[in-house]
């Protein structure tokens, strides 16, 4: 069952408790979304342009993975990193291409294990962590919290564009 409360979760400092309310809320409402899909669902296209719902759920792992390597390791992906997710991160041909003809466990598989590890390196922090400053290559600062704040804002807007494809597939039908 969703829980459409906010509130600290226990094992974790307060704000960050809070943070981890918000990142399962989202999550669970997008699990809710996606749960009974079909492959033939997953990998609909609307057009020749469009991404799939399997290329827009293996986005929001990628997402998921981009922000741990960032904020837990203080860098950027690797080479091999950036070799294997790239199709995810960058979606349009390269995900239309490759991200297919996987079934929901698939998907369901790789967002629960990021999360679990998320939750797992986020436990161990306190609240100072979420404040902590770092700079972007051009200079512009940033701080964990508004890191984890994108993971929530992203997977929102593709579980937006998610709704949409399944109208559209439905209506289609």
């Amino acid at each position: 069952m969703i829980d459409y409360r906010i509130q600290s979760m226990e094992d974790f400092s307060p704000k960050i408790g809070e943070l981890v309310s918000m990142l399962q809320h989202t999550r669970a409402v997008t699990l809710e979304e996606v749960k009974n899909l079909r492959e033939e669902d997953l990998d609909y296209l609307v057009d020749r342009s469009s991404n799939t719902i399997g290329s827009l759920l293996f986005h929001i792992a990628s997402i998921e993975l981009v922000h741990q390597v960032i904020s837990f390791e203080q860098r950027d992906l690797n080479e091999m990193e950036q070799k294997r997710w790239n199709a995810a991160l960058e979606l349009g041909e390269a995900a239309r291409d490759t991200i297919i003809k996987n079934p929901i466990d698939y998907y369901l598989n790789e967002l629960t294990k990021f999360r679990e590890k998320t939750l797992t390196l986020l436990s161990g922090l306190d609240d100072d962590w979420l404040f902590k400053e770092q700079k972007w290559g051009n200079g512009v600062p940033y701080n964990n919290y508004y890191l984890w704040f994108h993971v929530m804002e992203d997977e929102i807007n593709h579980r937006g564009q998610i709704r949409m494809i399944k109208r559209l597939l439905l209506k289609n039908k």
